[in-house]
């Protein structure tokens, strides 16, 4: 049984029958819905999801994630970059948050379904500001470019978990490569605000945990996001553990003490979770 901190309060269904009514009008997926996130009836209910890209199937078979797997998905939608802008724009939202599903059948990833996503979101007008939170492009440094020139404001690529347990939790993911992408957008873009986040639950050790946390310092990343692992189903890895809220403050402060310009850590963080408001606090 979920610990007390973990329960939710029963959202109100009429946002939540808007945003969903909004999001199916205009053809579009949210990681929301699709990862089951436990902070949806909040997020909605304030007018806010982070858009998913490329499809709602993946190519890689994390055993955390709820997203489907399919090793042949359907092509990109070329018309989805403009829906997702007149989606924000019908939001009225300030700060946009772009993620996808792993599209590893893609020749770029779809990197350029990224930048064209992007490309659509700032001919709305002035004043938006983009995140986005990418897959590791099987490690492709030209596709990596290719989005940062689109010029996101915030590139986001989660580490997820500690190196031991990646053959476990992300067998088709490597943590090297994942290091490196936050590594090399810091070299192509030294201003861009790098963003990363880590689960906790899934059976690391706190100096793992430290550990990841110096080495995302090393790459001056900017910001970052713990949050407790929760199973989606019984498919899924099970919780090795509950991390109570106390220990989470713990891990913010000595993130904050590494240098980090922001730490978001508590049990139902996740990396898009109060994105704006963090931009905007980082940003003054």
């Amino acid at each position: 049984m979920k610990p007390e901190w973990l329960r939710r309060k029963l959202p109100d269904p009429e946002p939540l029958n808007r945003m969903r009514g909004l999001l199916q009008r205009h053809g579009l997926n949210t990681v929301c819905q699709g990862a089951l996130c436990p902070n949806q009836g909040e997020c909605f209910g304030r007018g806010t999801a982070t858009f998913l890209i490329l499809g709602k199937t993946c190519t890689r078979n994390c055993t955390f994630c709820a997203i489907p797997t399919e090793q042949r998905p359907p092509a990109p939608d070329p018309d989805e970059p403009r829906r997702v802008a007149r989606a924000a724009a019908e939001l009225g939202l300030k700060h946009v948050v772009i993620t996808s599903v792993t599209r590893d059948d893609l020749s770029d990833g779809g990197a350029s379904h990224f930048a064209r996503t992007v490309e659509a979101l700032r001919e709305i007008g002035p004043g938006i500001s983009v995140e986005v939170l990418v897959p590791d492009f099987q490690g492709s440094e030209n596709a990596l470019r290719a989005v940062l020139e689109s010029g996101p404001d915030v590139l986001n690529h989660n580490l997820e978990t500690v190196p031991r347990l990646y053959a476990e939790v992300r067998p088709k993911a490597v943590y090297r490569r994942s290091f490196d992408l936050l590594k090399r957008a810091k070299e192509i873009a030294p201003d861009r605000i790098t963003k990363s986040g880590l689960m906790l639950g899934l059976g690391e050790e706190r100096k793992e945990i430290a550990a990841v946390m110096a080495d995302l310092r090393e790459v001056s990343c900017d910001l970052l996001t713990l949050g407790q692992y929760l199973r989606p189903s019984g498919r899924h890895r099970p919780v090795a553990r509950y991390v109570p809220p106390e220990e989470f403050e713990e891990l913010r402060a000595e993130g904050e003490k590494l240098g980090f310009k922001a730490v978001f850590s508590a049990p139902l963080v996740r990396s898009s979770f109060h994105a704006a408001e963090i931009f905007k606090n980082i940003s003054l």
